[in-house]
Parts: C-alpha cells; sequence; structure tokens
C-alpha cells in the first residue's frame, strides 16, 4: 500500500487524524488508505470483545457495517478539508490495532494516527497503540493531537 496510511477508530482524535492525513495526500498526489481494525479477542479478564470505539450506535461489529462507518467518516473528513479528494481506499480488517498498523506501515510512504482514540485515558498525550507504532513502524509516523 504505497501512500499514505491512516488509522481510525471513530474517536476524535482519529477524525482528526483523517483530515489532516487527505489533506497531505492530495497536497501530494498519493492515495491514502484509511485502515480501521475491529478487535478479534475478549479482554483477557472480562472476557467481554473490544468494541469498535466511537461510531455510531448501531454500529455492528460486522465487517460491512464497520466499513460503511469508516467510509461516512471519509465523506465527512472530505467535505470538510476543501481539498480535491485524494485516491481513497478504506480496509477493515480483524487483529491488534498497533500491529496491524505497524505491519500496514512496511510498504507505506508515511502512517498517521490520532494521539489517542477511546481507551479512557482521556489525559495521556499518547496513547497506547499510537506509542507503539511510534516506536516499531517501518515507515515515517505522524501523530495528530485534536485541538483541545
Amino acid at each position: 500500500m504505497p501512500g499514505i496510511i491512516v488509522g481510525v477508530d471513530g474517536s476524535e482524535h482519529s477524525r482528526h487524524a483523517l483530515g489532516w492525513a487527505m489533506r497531505e495526500a492530495a497536497q501530494h498526489h498519493l492515495p491514502l488508505t484509511v485502515i480501521t481494525v475491529r478487535r478479534s479477542t475478549a479482554r483477557p479478564a472480562t472476557e467481554i470483545y473490544w468494541p469498535m470505539p466511537d461510531y455510531p450506535d448501531g454500529t455492528s461489529l460486522d465487517e460491512e457495517s464497520v466499513r460503511k462507518a469508516v467510509r461516512k467518516m471519509v465523506d465527512e473528513a472530505a467535505a470538510e478539508t476543501g481539498e480535491p479528494a485524494p485516491d481513497v481506499t478504506v480496509t477493515v480488517t480483524t487483529g491488534n490495532p498497533a500491529e496491524e498498523l505497524v505491519r500496514a506501515s512496511r510498504d507505506a510512504d508515511m502512517l498517521v494516527v490520532g494521539a489517542h482514540g477511546s481507551g479512557g485515558f482521556a489525559t495521556l498525550l499518547v496513547g497506547s497503540v499510537s506509542s507503539q507504532v511510534v516506536h516499531h513502524a517501518a515507515a515515517p509516523v505522524v501523530v495528530v493531537r485534536a485541538p483541545q
């Protein structure tokens, strides 16, 4: 996947990361791949599956529903940026978000992530996925923080 890859989870930070990545892709005439990762395993202690954070209520965890929610995010971001839309591909995968983003970075020119998602620790400057991606990605990483 050459070009820019942006990881989204529906959080406000990932929405800002998506907008930033769309503007960057448009300015440099690069393709943009928007990746979201569905968790495949249950939380260790509770055996409750990780939800798809911050997607519209009623979004089920099936791949097509998640893809539609992400596509809606892309359309909204494109309308907000005012830039010509880059070539955008939406990818939904299952696994560990950090591992999947690091894997995707192997073929990317740049990887973009939000500062943190919906992990519940709003006071952190960088979330666990962002931190892992910064330390292990094969491509340059941009971490985008939502305005306060």
